[in-house]
């Protein structure tokens, strides 16, 4: 068997998933992004084994540690991508930069005390932003 051909799909694939990774603005298209990668990994690791012809399998036991890692990684962030889009309704990636509630109570850092405003200001400046 030749090296080049799982190596040089390997590394289409990786390509792709890296291109998800960076492009996408959806969460579920960046973890399936992610999930591609991976098996590119995957693919280099069982190549590289059977090229090497290990008696231990070391790539091949890698591969399966490998993918129940990614299974749990995938039931982990799909279940942290339904609750953020529960609470925020939208799932871009790009518009879940600021995770943490202003307008639940408690204290906001970007409120101006000096002003005299108090809490009013502090709801004006987070209807204003959102």
């Amino acid at each position: 068997m030749h090296l080049a051909y799982p190596a040089v799909l390997a590394v289409l694939l990786f390509c792709v998933g890296l291109y998800g990774v960076l492009a996408r603005r959806n969460a579920i298209l960046v973890l399936m992004s992610v999930e591609l990668m991976l098996n590119a990994v995957n693919l280099n690791l069982v190549a590289f084994d059977v090229w090497l012809r290990d008696t231990l399998r070391a790539g091949q036991s890698f591969t399966l540690f490998i993918i129940a890692v990614a299974a749990a990684e995938i039931g982990i962030g799909l279940a942290i991508v339904l609750m953020v889009y529960r609470n925020r309704g939208t799932s871009a990636v790009d518009r879940l930069r600021d995770l943490a509630d202003t307008d639940a109570g408690g204290s906001d850092t970007d409120t101006d005390t000096d002003s005299g405003g108090g809490a009013g200001t502090a709801s004006k400046k987070a209807e204003a932003t959102a």
